[in-house]
């Protein structure tokens, strides 16, 4: 019997049919033996729709918002992020050197144009682990260094500091860190700039959208489906692989309908599929690699930052205690010599 969304997209393969492409061709049988059994699994069922798929997949999020061919697409989704309408001008190439590499997926630096004219650099990112403010700042902050090399490069000697725009660091959790979640459960999307405490405003050019998919998820959940904001849409496509919401989202969505039909087309060509989800697993087993890492750092510093705390309560103790000792001896001084006194008198 078809499920939900193969009923919704005749294309869609069944398992069998999959499984016997795969073993048809010994290189995919071999490539497809060598996953962990849970990935055998997971690439079928994503293929069959038994689940829905996971957009913010690496591969699967560039070939489907490729901004050099699709520029339409992400042209969209920035406007809702930042409230304003985009175009896509320009992709930088990605460079080496940017720290973001190191850590960080799906990053694209974009030159977009506002409505107005006015230009700006937008850098969108996922993480799926901790991501402190520390980190963003520097993120942010190569971003804007890199732009005024660029700019500086181009222009030569007519280069001014009011030649470098905005630039707009888009961050993308799937598991945020635990200070969103103590502030609030019920907010997902958190933005930050710079601002004067005297009220005097500068454009100090670098801005910050924080958007935690996991809390967002669970709100999602709780709102009707006729109150979904187009970025709602957006976000739901970004991140629920529940074959029920993917359908709502198709229902009255012909866009988003759209992209999935052309993903669930990308998932009949076995070898380009193949690749992009072997290419997503290596992926992943950096970025655990990388979590532990964070992890274990993190837990590094608590235990060093707790240490530091105790030796400092026992230091503060022992001068305390050495107060104490030190008044003690006085008032035993004193007490000695008032009885010498006394019995000075006595005699």
């Amino acid at each position: 019997m078809k499920n939900q969304l193969q009923n919704y997209f005749p294309m869609i393969r069944t398992q069998e049919e999959i499984l016997e492409e795969i073993r048809e061709k010994p290189e995919l049988w071999s490539q497809y033996r060598g996953w962990k059994e849970s990935y055998q699994q997971e690439y079928l069922e994503i293929c069959s729709g038994v689940r829905g798929i996971k957009m913010l997949y690496d591969p699967f999020f560039k070939a489907i918002m490729n901004p050099d061919t699709r520029p339409e697409r992400l042209s969209d989704f920035l406007s809702e992020v930042l409230g304003r309408k985009v175009k896509i001008l320009k992709v930088l190439p990605n460079e080496s050197g940017r720290i973001a590499a190191e850590s960080s997926l799906l990053v694209m630096d974009i030159v977009i144009q506002f409505e107005d004219g006015s230009i700006a650099n937008v850098e969108v990112q996922k993480i799926g682990y901790g991501f402190p403010g520390e980190r963003s700042a520097c993120y942010s902050a190569d971003l804007l260094l890199r732009q005024y090399k660029r700019v500086r490069e181009e222009l030569g000697d007519t280069f001014a500091y009011r030649n470098i725009r905005r630039v707009y660091t888009i961050v993308l959790f799937e598991k945020s860190r635990g200070d969103f979640h103590r502030f609030s459960e019920k907010v997902a999307i958190h933005r930050f700039r710079q601002k004067s405490d005297t009220g005097l405003e500068l454009d100090l050019l670098q801005e910050y959208t924080f958007i935690c998919l996991d809390i967002f998820r669970s709100i999602i959940q709780n709102k009707d489906r006729k109150e979904w904001s187009r970025l709602d849409k957006w976000l739901i496509f970004l991140c629920e692989d529940d074959p029920e919401m993917i359908l709502e989202l198709c229902r009255d969505n012909p866009d988003f309908r759209r992209i999935y039909k052309e993903f669930y087309q990308i998932c009949r060509n076995g070898e380009r599929m193949m690749e992009m989800f072997s290419e997503e697993l290596e992926i992943m087993d950096r970025n655990t690699v990388k979590l532990m890492i964070d992890e274990l750092e993190e837990e590094l510093a608590d235990i060093r930052k707790k240490a530091e705390a105790d030796l400092a309560a026992e230091k503060r103790e022992t001068e305390i205690e050495k107060k104490r000792a030190d008044a003690a001896e006085k008032e035993n001084e004193r007490l000695r010599k008032e009885l010498e006194r006394l019995r000075e008198l006595n005699k």
